[in-house]
């Protein structure tokens, strides 16, 4: 079959498209045929030997946490899973993943996939979706009536926690650019503003306040700590890039959240999925043989948004 491959710690240059051995399920295990698999920035921050401390690859590795596809064979004491079904998940970290043709996987960090859309846009949903409810319930405990700000609310988690705290009755402020306004109004943003100048912004003059600020961006500390000192007495800052400090004087936390994979919580951002409460958005779909230059245009900033990598049997 054929799969993304690299042998090194690196740049995009050390990645390789290139046959390797079809994998086999041991036991709780199954074998997924992927229709899609997609980039998230932990991708490039595994790659880049910048994470290896929390997550120790072996080589070589293939990539792609996320994954959408149909089983196509069952190891053994798997139950509940037949050969066909269709499935989306959150692979584990540390393990070979999707940017393959198939792929060995564990079969309780699996869901039944939406029955909304193509099968292979929901490789957009798992990390990111899980990001954003992880962030948003687990960590800050966003509940209805409270205010929040989303900085960088243009891309893929930012999208879905934009929809989600909507849904929990928050009002939503969101920091995005004007190609992102219009679909971050129509998931519900109550106010929407362009990318924070952190000296000179009215956002941070005003003297603004929220009960949580949730920062999708990479920020310095002197940056991260104006987003905190935005966060009202016995509020909350979460980053996904960036972490903050706690202001025990004001009783503002913050933390910095690690997604992790979480089938039942998966499963309920799908029937939000199919319910039509939550939208996935994917902005670009590229055959998985590009996944270097996906990568590439990632570390210079260029993708356009959420992208999916499609493998050639499926193209």
């Amino acid at each position: 079959m054929k799969a993304v491959v690299y042998r090194r710690y690196g740049g995009s240059e050390v990645l390789k498209y290139e046959d390797i051995e079809r994998p086999v399920p041991g036991q709780g295990q199954v074998v997924v045929k992927v229709a899609a698999t997609s980039f998230n920035p932990v991708d490039a921050g595994i790659r880049g030997g910048y994470l290896s401390e929390v997550y120790a690859v072996r080589f070589p590795h293939v990539p792609g946490v996320d994954v959408a596809g149909t089983i196509f064979q069952v190891g053994d004491g798997v139950q509940g899973w037949e050969v066909g079904d269709a499935v989306v998940g959150m692979l584990p970290l540390d393990a070979n993943g999707a940017a393959a043709e198939y792929v060995v996987a564990p079969a309780d960090a699996l869901t039944t996939a939406p029955t909304s859309g193509e099968l292979a846009d929901s490789a957009a949903l798992p990390t990111a979706g899980l990001t954003a409810w992880q962030a948003l319930f687990e960590v800050a405990s966003l509940r209805a009536g409270q205010t929040i700000l989303i900085n960088g609310a243009g891309g893929a988690v930012g999208g879905y926690a934009v929809q989600l705290a909507k849904e929990a009755g928050a009002v939503v402020t969101a920091t995005a650019s004007a190609r992102s306004a219009d679909r971050l109004r129509n998931y519900g943003a109550d106010r929407i503003i362009d990318y924070i100048d952190y000296g000179a912004t009215p956002l941070v003059s005003a003297g603004a306040v929220f009960d949580v600020v949730l920062n999708l961006v990479s920020t310095s500390a002197e940056e991260a700590a104006v987003l905190v000192g935005l966060v009202g007495d016995g509020g909350f800052y979460v980053g996904t890039m960036a972490a903050g400090q706690d202001d025990p004087k004001r009783r503002v936390r913050a933390q910095r959240i690690f997604v992790r994979s979480d089938a039942v919580q998966l499963a309920g951002l799908v029937n939000r999925v199919d319910d039509g409460q939550l939208s996935i958005d994917v902005a670009d779909r590229r055959p998985l043989s590009e996944a270097a230059a996906v990568h590439d245009d990632s570390d210079a900033n260029r993708l356009p948004g959420k992208t999916i990598l499609v493998p050639r049997s499926v193209e």
